[in-house]
C-alpha cells in the first residue's frame, strides 16, 4: 500500500511538473485593442506560471500557442482599432485554441446593438442590450456573482467546482444558441459562455471570478 501510496504521489509530482513546464514554455498571445482591463488578465494568466505578451502584431498573433481576446469597452470603438490594425482577417483565420473574454466575446458575435456594430462573425449570434422588466430589481449593467448553469461537456468546462460563481461587468448579452455550452439568468437567461470550433469566449471576467476563473483559464491553456 505504501508502494502504491509513491507511485501516484510521483504521477501527480510529475504531471505538475510537466504542466508548469508547459506553461513556461506556451507563447500566449493576448490582443491588445485599445480596451480595458487587459492588466489584470495578464496578472491571471501569470499566476498560473504562463508569460503571456501584450500584442496587436498579427504575425505575433498568428505563431502563438494561444490566443486571449479580453477586455472591457465600446463595441464600435473596438472593432474600429482591430479593422486599423489589419486585425479583423487574423483572427478569423485563427486555427489554434482562442479565448475570448466580456466585450471579446461580444465582438466575436456577428451583431451588437450597441451603436449597430457589425462584430467579427465566429459566432452567428446576436448581442443585445439588457433592458430591465423591474428597475428596482434589476441594474443595468448587470454586476456581481452568477451562478453558471446548464453546463454542456466541454473541455474549458472540465473539473468546475459544484455550483460555479462568477464575476459580471456587462449591459450587453450574447443570445442563446446552439453555441452556447453554459448559461446564467439575470433578468432573463443569456449565454456564459460559447464554444465553436477552436473559439470560446466567456461573458464574466475569469481573472476576478477567484477559483473558479483561475480554473476556466487554467482549463484552456491546456485545451
Amino acid at each position: 500500500m505504501i508502494e502504491v501510496g509513491r507511485q501516484k504521489a510521483e504521477a501527480i509530482n510529475f504531471r505538475l511538473r510537466s504542466s508548469f513546464f508547459r506553461l513556461q514554455t506556451m507563447k500566449i498571445a493576448v490582443i491588445k485593442y485599445n480596451s480595458g482591463n487587459v492588466q489584470s488578465v495578464l496578472y491571471a494568466l501569470e499566476r498560473l506560471g504562463a508569460h503571456p505578451i501584450l500584442t496587436d502584431d498579427p504575425d505575433e498573433i498568428k505563431s502563438a500557442d494561444r490566443v486571449i481576446f479580453p477586455g472591457q469597452g465600446e463595441a464600435s470603438t473596438a472593432m474600429g482599432y482591430l479593422k486599423a490594425r489589419g486585425l479583423v482577417q487574423v483572427i478569423r483565420d485563427i486555427k489554434q485554441p482562442f479565448l475570448g473574454v466580456c466585450l471579446g466575446l461580444q465582438l466575436l458575435c456577428e451583431h451588437s446593438e450597441e451603436n449597430d456594430t457589425e462584430c467579427l462573425g465566429i459566432f452567428p449570434v446576436k448581442v443585445k442590450k439588457f433592458i430591465p422588466e423591474n428597475s428596482q430589481e434589476f441594474k443595468v449593467p448587470h454586476v456581481g456573482w452568477n451562478e453558471l448553469e446548464n453546463l454542456k461537456s466541454n473541455p474549458l468546462l472540465k473539473d468546475l467546482p459544484e455550483n460555479p460563481f462568477v464575476y459580471y461587468v456587462h449591459s450587453y448579452y450574447a443570445e442563446l444558441s446552439d453555441a452556447t455550452i453554459a448559461t446564467t439568468h439575470y433578468i432573463h437567461d443569456f449565454t456564459a459562455i460559447l464554444n465553436r470550433d477552436n473559439y470560446w469566449a466567456i461573458q464574466a471576467h475569469p481573472e476576478k471570478s477567484s477559483e473558479v476563473g483561475e480554473k476556466l483559464l487554467s482549463n484552456f491553456l491546456n485545451i
